[in-house]
């Protein structure tokens, strides 16, 4: 049962990864659900990147990192 949770979790790290960089790089999520609910992907990307750099190191970066990706959900675009 703890390799399956070591494994799932494994998963949701990568898949965090990737959607962060590719919202961080490009300016845009991917995929329709993600597009239509994001305002400010490069800030979602960037708080994604800091919640996995900040995994069991640093509290206040998980936070920072928590922000970003609130602030990616509610800040309008500025176009």
């Amino acid at each position: 049962m703890f390799l399956v949770l070591i494994l799932v979790m494994v998963v949701l790290w990568i898949v965090l990864a990737v959607i962060g960089v590719h919202a961080l790089l490009l300016g845009r999520m991917p995929g329709p659900w993600l597009q239509q609910r994001v305002r400010q992907p490069r800030l979602w990307g960037a708080g994604a990147i800091l919640i996995l750099i900040s995994w069991n190191r640093s509290p206040t970066l998980l936070v920072i990192g928590i922000g970003l990706i609130a602030l990616g959900h509610a800040v309008k675009s500025p176009r």
